[in-house]
């Protein structure tokens, strides 16, 4: 039986918009694929650093909604 197994990575840029980077796992390969602009590709390793790097450059969205809002505390 096949299994396919999909993780994201999310993160917002500085207008407050959401992309997302999903990481497939079909066996041991994965790809990472945006759902932004569809760009791919196959990661065997550290595919969420390959997701998060993808963000940041590609879509300037850099900031992690599940972090807590640290941004403005002194």
């Amino acid at each position: 039986m096949l299994e396919i197994n999909t993780s994201k990575v999310s993160r917002w840029d500085q207008h407050g918009r959401e992309h997302v980077v999903r990481v497939l796992r079909k066996g041991a390969q994965r790809t990472v694929r945006c759902d932004t602009c569809g760009w791919r590709k196959g990661a065997q390793f550290l595919p969420w650093l390959k997701a998060q790097e993808h963000l940041a450059e590609a879509h300037q969205a850099t900031v992690d909604p599940t972090e807590g809002a640290e941004a403005g505390n002194p």
